[in-house]
């Protein structure tokens, strides 16, 4: 039996391979733009950054705001490619960071679905401690409605119709990645105001590849004490 790829050796590779190279920033960026210019936020944290999609639009549209990556290869190409923001970029995840180190405003767009049911649970719970209070909460993950494709078997799903996936074929071939269900995510946000309330977002796959691919948008605050 082969070792498993970790998520971070999945994605140097995608990005070696050109994994989003020119394409454009998902519309979400731009509610979250909105939200942060209604609040007064000129800063923040991007968890996932990436090589830049939707980093850099957030970046010319204003906002300050460092960009943390577990693949060493995305964040060495956002920097050779904005040069300027090489010192706001950080190679490693939340756990990473300083202790105690909050934001007023967070982004996790397609991040926080890594792994299994707990592990994505946990991914979300981590980046709420890195909000400020007050502050806001940016997040798109995938959806329990998804048409899941390539090759993959249903590793574990929940009453609430979230469910998880181990992919054995395609970019993320043996990892788990998490399908999360409207009630499953409100349910983790519970006391947490919404400023863009919870909404589906719908993509058709460009064939050969078949059906749709949804994901959650929804934007939050961080209660005061």
């Amino acid at each position: 039996m082969g070792v498993l790829p970790t998520a971070s050796d999945a994605w140097n590779e995608e990005y070696r391979r050109g994994r989003y190279a020119g394409e454009p920033p998902v519309a979400f960026v731009d509610d979250i733009l909105a939200a942060a210019a209604r609040e007064g936020i000129d800063s923040g944290l991007y968890v996932g950054c990436g090589n830049g999609r939707n980093l850099l639009p957030l970046v010319d549209g204003g906002l300050d705001v460092m960009g943390l990556d577990v693949s060493a290869e995305a964040v060495r190409q956002l920097a050779r490619r904005r040069p300027d923001r090489a010192d706001r970029l950080r190679h490693g995840d939340l756990e990473s960071l300083p202790v105690g180190r909050t934001w007023p405003l967070v982004i996790g767009i397609q991040v926080f679905q890594h792994g299994n049911r707990d592990q994505a649970h946990r991914h979300i719970r981590a980046a709420q401690r890195r909000v400020e209070p007050g502050g806001l909460l940016c997040v798109r993950v995938n959806a329990a409605g998804t048409d899941v494709w390539p090759a993959h078997e249903v590793t574990e799903r929940g009453a609430d119709g979230g469910f998880s996936v181990s992919y054995t074929a395609g970019a993320k071939n043996g990892l788990d990645i998490h399908f999360f269900s409207g009630d499953e995510l409100q349910q983790l946000f519970d006391g947490w105001p919404a400023v863009l309330p919870i909404r589906a977002h719908r993509t058709e796959r460009t064939p050969p590849a078949p059906g749709q691919w949804t994901q959650w948008e929804a934007i939050w605050r961080r209660p005061r004490p």
